[in-house]
């Protein structure tokens, strides 16, 4: 894929990831309501991850579709530190992440104009609710933790790829409530910078740091702690 192509196709399934999203929550509360259960229950949250999953897969395919287009920035420098994104270089993700930033801008905008007013108060974004440091690293485990889960179900765990979205939307929904009261938290800076943008703290060292910075060093140790653990055996030449 062309660097231009590439950029373009990644601003695309961000703005599509940012603008749908907080359709998650509503579309699980309807269903809870709909089967008659609380939507903070056990029952309730086991709703949230089968949405959760069909929309990871329905963003999995289009961004497969799209030749390989990816909507976190995070995940990205993850799987380039792991050795498993060859298509990717330095340059090439400086020029997806502005891209996908973009993404973000516009789908945070889109989502705010369309979302029925009954369900508005859901479109809040990630937001700091500790001190400056302390968020910077809880952000980073977060995404350190998401980022170790997804090498390890693509490569270790299970081949059917229903059951790995099923797994990845398991693990990402617990970070999503573990990270609540530390950082929103996002896991993912090109979100974060859609609602931080139209909330107008886009420019501040608040959001780099926690929400960039911290979550690029978080992938970037997932994948070499990960390379650590797994290291593939040495191949034995075999004597003749």
């Amino acid at each position: 894929m062309g660097l231009i192509k590439g950029a373009v196709s990644d601003a695309i399934l961000t703005f599509l990831f940012v603008s749908i999203m907080p359709f998650l929550g509503v579309l699980s509360s309807i269903v809870a309501g709909y089967v008659g259960v609380e939507s903070k229950s056990i029952s309730g949250l086991f709703i949230t991850v089968n949405v959760a999953a069909l929309f990871m897969l329905s963003f999995s395919l289009i961004g497969a579709a799209m030749g390989g287009a990816s909507f976190n920035p995070s995940t990205t420098v993850s799987l380039y530190t792991a050795g498993l994104k060859p298509d990717a270089s330095l340059l090439s993700m400086a020029v997806s992440f502005p891209a996908q930033a973009a993404g973000g801008v516009a789908g945070a905008k889109t989502i705010l104009q369309v979302m029925p007013k009954q369900y508005r108060h859901v479109l809040r974004g990630p937001s700091l609710k500790v001190g400056l440091h302390t968020g910077a690293i809880a952000e980073g485990a977060l995404t350190f933790v998401l980022c170790f889960n997804l090498l390890f179900i693509l490569l270790k765990g299970p081949k059917n790829l229903l059951v790995k979205i099923w797994l990845l939307a398991v693990g990402t929904l617990c970070l999503v409530i573990t990270g609540g009261k530390y950082t929103g938290p996002s896991m993912n800076p090109a979100n974060a910078y859609g609602w931080a943008f139209v909330n107008n703290w886009h420019n501040t060292w608040e959001l780099f740091y926690v929400y960039w910075i911290g979550p690029f060093i978080g992938a970037t140790l997932a994948a070499l702690v990960f390379g650590f653990l797994f290291k593939k055996p040495p191949v034995k030449e075999k004597k003749a």
